[in-house]
């Protein structure tokens, strides 16, 4: 993989230790030569794994929105920003960078483009991977929400399975970098086969 766009929250009103993740998450991103794609900002766990990819010398390229380039969120020191116009424009360019995706705990905007991401590979519209990265165990009620709606018919067990979940990002990277598209899970779900 030579980029990994990453999905997080930006809040700083967090426990520390989800910043530490996310400057621990950068630190490895950046050893292993991976090129960090992600959302521009110098707050939240954003900030944090920016700031471990370039304390370690990695590349960062940080595509932003203009209605939030300002002075308080926007990272000066980032490789490469990259400003869109819209909301949409700006999740279309950092698909486009992006070998593979993961979420770190967030807020609305990490469900967002995590659920728009799983969405689009479900469908055939991607073959990249997508892993979880459960720190602290954040995501556990979405993974019982998945399994949940997977035994009541609304999610097949191979779109469920199509995802990487790990407590650590080693783990994570290299379930990331074993994975193969499920070509036969997304003509279950386009045709309605049982």
């Amino acid at each position: 993989m030579r980029s990994l766009c990453v999905y997080c929250g930006s809040s700083n009103f967090v426990d520390k230790a989800y910043l530490d993740v996310g400057r621990h998450v950068g630190n490895v991103l950046a050893e292993k030569g991976i090129i960090l794609i992600y959302g521009g900002s110098k707050t939240g766990i954003m900030g944090a794994v920016a700031d471990g990819v370039l304390e370690k010398k990695g590349k960062v390229i940080g595509v932003n929105v203009k209605l939030m380039d300002t002075s308080e969120l926007t990272h000066h020191g980032l490789t490469e920003m990259i400003i869109t116009d819209t909301i949409q424009e700006r999740k279309s360019k950092m698909f486009t960078l992006s070998d593979g995706f993961i979420a770190l705990p967030g807020g609305f905007g990490t469900f967002d483009e995590l659920f728009e991401t799983i969405t689009w590979a479900q469908i055939g519209e991607h073959e990249k991977p997508i892993g979880i990265l459960n720190t602290k165990n954040y995501y556990d009620p979405m993974l019982k929400m998945f399994m949940h709606a997977g035994e009541e018919g609304f999610i097949f067990k191979e779109h469920i399975e199509m995802l990487c979940v790990a407590e650590e990002i080693e783990p994570l990277l290299a379930c990331l970098s074993n994975h193969r598209p499920n070509k036969s899970a997304v003509d279950r779900w386009m045709k309605q086969i049982k």
